[in-house]
């Protein structure tokens, strides 16, 4: 079973945050080979965070050395390669695997720019940081189109358009 946590700054619009939130972590955790974690016994849970710019570039110069701030952050708290065996991770049943921080300077800025709500921006984000708590890295070629065909993916499921074709025009 998934559980999302989330907080956010009153900088963030009143909205259903976390409806949001775990509709986009579950959209992007079932269509990967982990999508047993979404139903299965143990409690896995994700923390959300909605702050903004100076927090995230705050994180950011202290884990990635880049003093700026970014859409998204992501910190896996389970190695990838231990996914598969979760629940023998796990004393009482619940393992977190990880934290998502969203900066909403940031995000408000990029969802104009690409002509989209902030709620569509923030929901492809989610699914992106959920894909990098479960191992998967955009950076690395083979590795980045099958992340990338899994955001589409799971975006579609939600009824939200490709974001890389967004990108492109």
């Amino acid at each position: 079973m998934i559980l999302v946590e989330l907080s956010h700054e009153d900088i963030w619009p009143d909205h259903d945050w976390d409806t949001l939130a775990t509709r986009a972590a579950t959209a992007a955790l079932t269509r990967t080979p982990h999508a047993e974690l979404a139903t299965g016994p143990a409690t896995v849970e994700i923390s959300i965070r909605l702050a903004d710019d100076a927090e995230v570039q705050t994180l950011n110069a202290q884990y990635r050395q880049k003093d700026k701030p970014t859409n998204v952050l992501s910190f896996p708290m389970v190695q990838a390669d231990l996914l598969d065996a979760i629940d023998q991770n796990s004393d009482d049943g619940e393992v977190l695997l990880g934290d998502i921080v969203l900066a909403f300077e940031t995000c408000a800025r990029e969802a104009a720019e690409k002509g989209i709500t902030l709620h569509d921006h923030a929901t492809h984000l989610i699914v992106h940081g959920t894909l990098h708590l479960l191992g998967y890295d955009h950076m690395v070629g083979m590795e980045a189109e099958a992340m990338e065909a899994i955001e589409i993916d799971a975006l579609a499921a939600l009824g939200l358009a490709d974001p890389y074709l967004l990108e492109e025009d």
